[in-house]
């Protein structure tokens, strides 16, 4: 017989010393995205990134998010009928994060925003918003690249640039004219080649309508295949080309856009990628025969800002995580972020964060000035982006597997979250270029266009004189300059990115930032771990660190 006393009925199950649920919070409650924010001319834009921040950190956002990466995308191949009609089906959740992502500008809007700064809010935002779900951020994020590739075709833009820089979601393959906002993906790398895409065999065959062409091929990784037009590049008779494809041409009929599977990847799940056949697909031409690379890059700049804006989000989403762990968590006598050591993860982790920050908001600052018309501004954002992109995309998965240690066996399980961020990081590191791939492009900036190195110092040189680290960093990196090679191009970069993240928080951030920064990344006293930064008298201020990182829910 079962005893039913009531001191034998409880204990086991009770409850104790575990963090609440960190939702609802305020993603915009980051003290470094805000000062950058009014700092790169959009301080018109704060009300609206501080009110896209609550709804991130909302219950409802959290969820769509969740949900939207448990139930992933299923491609459909053919209707009931056997017509062929090469759909993917996605979960309501991903829908509303896309409804969102688009009415608050994340897709093609700036384009059409007159206002110095447009970019900057854009990117502010993308910040915020990259607390929810980061598949959703690649549709948004090829509509906003694609407008100023598709400029090179001035009649096409007149047709498609209204409907990608539309803040309306309009979801579902129909004509493109017939709809309120269009999305815009590309097709670039293929099996044989990856990011060599000289290599491409996709043919393009004129017909005999002027700038059409039909081509024939297969893409290896194409992400987003529901999107309403891609921007492709195959091999034209002039060579290397570039062209719109439409999902639906202008009869109502489905162009041969034909998805051979989609991608079993190991992060980035709410968002499909594919692999589509062309077989007599119908294109038109963006710019001229021969200069396919030429007239893309510009759409390869704006998605290589995303994926450095992407990985500081990540960064700081789960900073925040960890921080909301230690705050509430005990162990051995003490709260987690009472406790020494974990004090210094906490902070060296903050510090990444905040470099990070700076570095993405001053890239987006130089990106919102050069498509204005400042010369000395597109000549930084040439070779800074490629800096940016390489360093803080390749600190992103050590910075999210520490954050993920932060909550320890907790942090290892999905409830938490913290596996699909860690998931996720990796992408960024890769899509647009992998690291060797975005120090080659540094070196090829500084060998065909010296102003890029010229500009890159005068930015350094804003911080002169103001830390005697920065200042012996910059010196050996210049000196390093004149013998940069392909095999030390990694080392290179990453000077030259800590250096820049150096030189803004010397000039921006409170000195328990700026000097913990210099004395660790630039003075060698740092080990090879986060969470070892100096202590003792003259190490970090690890209390004023902390203090400026960790807000949220305090």
């Amino acid at each position: 017989m079962v005893s039913t006393l009531p001191h034998e009925r409880s204990g086991t199950h009770d409850v104790t010393n575990q963090a609440p649920p960190l939702t609802p919070y305020d993603a915009s409650e980051d003290t470094a995205l805000l000062e950058g924010l009014r700092r790169e001319g959009a301080g018109w834009a704060e009300a609206d990134v501080r009110r896209l921040g609550l709804l991130a950190g909302g219950p409802q956002a959290q969820e769509w998010a969740e949900l939207a990466n448990r139930h992933e995308p299923e491609l459909r191949t053919h209707d009931r009928y056997g017509h062929r009609v090469d759909e993917v089906d996605f979960h309501p959740s991903w829908h509303e994060l896309m409804r969102v992502a688009v009415a608050e500008g994340q897709a093609g809007a700036p384009w059409a925003d007159a206002r110095p700064g447009a970019h900057v809010a854009r990117t502010a935002e993308g910040l915020v918003w990259g607390h929810t779900d980061a598949g959703h951020g690649c549709p948004t994020s090829m509509t906003y690249a694609a407008v100023p590739a598709l400029r090179r075709e001035p009649d096409l833009a007149k047709v498609y640039e209204p409907l990608l820089t539309s803040r309306h979601y309009d979801p579902g393959l129909r004509v493109p004219t017939e709809k309120r906002g269009l999305l815009a993906g590309m097709g670039m790398t293929e099996k044989q080649g990856g990011s060599d895409v000289r290599t491409n065999t996709t043919a393009a065959t004129p017909t005999a309508e002027p700038g059409v062409y039909t081509l024939r091929g297969h893409k290896w990784f194409t992400s987003a295949p529901m999107c309403d037009v891609f921007l492709v590049l195959a091999q034209a008779p002039g060579g290397l080309s570039c062209f719109l494809v439409p999902r639906v041409l202008p009869d109502g009929s489905r162009n041969a856009f034909r998805i051979q599977r989609l991608k079993d990847k190991l992060g980035n799940r709410s968002n499909a990628s594919a692999e589509p056949e062309f077989e007599g697909t119908v294109a038109w031409l963006v710019g001229p025969e021969g200069q396919g690379v030429k007239t893309i890059i510009e759409m390869v700049n704006c998605t290589r800002l995303d994926c450095v804006t992407m990985s500081a989000a990540l960064m700081r989403k789960t900073l925040v995580e960890a921080g909301h762990h230690a705050r509430h968590r005990g162990a051995f006598g003490a709260r987690l972020i009472d406790q020494p050591l974990m004090r210094n993860v906490l902070a060296d982790l903050a510090l990444e964060s905040e470099a990070a920050t700076a570095l993405t908001l001053r890239l987006a600052g130089a990106a919102d000035r050069a498509v204005r018309g400042d010369a000395r501004e597109q000549a930084f954002r040439r070779i800074a982006t490629a800096v940016g992109k390489y360093w803080v995309t390749k600190r992103g998965p050590a910075f999210t597997a520490e954050a993920l240690e932060c909550l320890g066996g907790n942090g290892y399980v999905e409830d938490s979250g913290m596996p699909r961020h860690y998931r996720e990081a990796p992408l960024l590191s890769i899509w647009e270029g992998s690291g060797n791939v975005n120090a080659l492009d540094v070196l090829r900036a500084l060998t065909r266009e010296p102003a890029t190195a010229e500009v890159l110092f005068d930015e350094l040189a804003l911080a002169r004189g103001a830390d005697a680290r920065l200042d012996a960093a910059v010196g050996a990196l210049r000196a390093r300059l004149g013998e940069a090679t392909e095999a030390g191009a990694r080392r290179l970069v990453e000077g030259m990115a800590l250096a820049l993240q150096a030189s803004l928080l010397v000039r921006h951030a409170p000195p328990a930032i700026a000097d913990a920064f210099c004395a660790t990344r630039l003075g060698g006293d740092w080990g090879h771990a986060f969470g070892t930064l100096p202590d003792g008298p003259g190490g970090a201020d690890v209390d004023g660190i902390l203090g400026r990182a960790l807000t949220v829910g305090r």
